[in-house]
C-alpha cells in the first residue's frame, strides 16, 4: 500500500470517528480492516465498522435520518 493510501485511510477513519462522536456515537470496533490494510492492493484499505448494540444502532439510525 502506498503512503498516500495509508494517509487517506487514516484521515477518513479519524473524520468518521469524530463525526460519530459529535452525535454521541462510539463504535468500539471502528478501525481499518486488517486484511485489506495488510494486503498489497492499489486502493485504500477498507474501514471496518464492526458490531454495535441496539442503542448504538438506534443512535446511528436517528443521526442518519436527521441528515
Amino acid at each position: 500500500m502506498s503512503p498516500a493510501h495509508d494517509r487517506e485511510a487514516r484521515e477518513c477513519l479519524d473524520r468518521l470517528r469524530e463525526a460519530l462522536r459529535r452525535h454521541g456515537i462510539t463504535l468500539p470496533s471502528l478501525d481499518l480492516h486488517l486484511l485489506s490494510y495488510a494486503g498489497s492492493y492499489t486502493t485504500p484499505p477498507l474501514i471496518s465498522l464492526g458490531n454495535c448494540n441496539l442503542a448504538t444502532a438506534r443512535l446511528l439510525t436517528d443521526a442518519l435520518a436527521a441528515r
